[in-house]
């Protein structure tokens, strides 16, 4: 899976999905401190230990690095940046029956406009999966020769993948 890049600084400053998400009652924001325990658990519930490790470090980072995506007080998404490497976007999920919304999307923007903001130039999207959303979304393109990236000598079990 290769990795894309995204030109931060063509992206246009419109943080309008926020009310698009809120119109459908889902809620985008920054975790605050006692939700951490239950992020990182969802995470590792619903995706994988090593995306729980990621969110951990995206929320150690002073400010944080993660979104979270709420439907009342429910949990169904999160997307972090700089949690693997610096300038990087993800891990980023969003639980399955909740998908179809754009709160992926949303999510995805929210990391971004916030890199941009803190001023980054381009974002790395790391191991791509689903590469045509993500150039739909925000105009990524692959980076040549990026396979398996920054993941290439990573401690892992057997049985976790990316």
């Amino acid at each position: 899976m290769p990795d894309m890049l995204v030109k931060l600084y063509e992206l246009q400053d419109d943080w309008s999905f926020l009310q698009t998400q809120a119109a459908k009652g889902i809620a985008i924001r920054k975790p605050i401190g006692p939700e951490k325990h239950l992020i990182e658990a969802w995470v590792e519930e619903h995706f994988s230990d090593a995306w729980s490790s990621e969110v951990d470090m995206a929320l150690a980072n002073r400010p944080l690095t993660c979104f979270i995506a709420l439907k009342g007080n429910e949990l169904i998404g999160f997307a972090c940046y700089d949690a693997t490497a610096l300038g990087f976007f993800g891990p980023t999920g969003v639980a399955e029956e909740h998908r179809g919304q754009g709160t992926g999307k949303a999510l995805l923007q929210a990391c971004l406009l916030d890199m941009k903001l803190k001023g980054y130039g381009y974002a790395v999207i790391g191991a791509v999966g689903p590469a045509a959303f993500y150039a739909n979304a925000v105009g990524a393109v692959e980076i040549p020769d990026s396979t398996p990236s920054i993941w290439k000598n990573w401690l892992h079990t057997p049985e976790e993948h990316l």
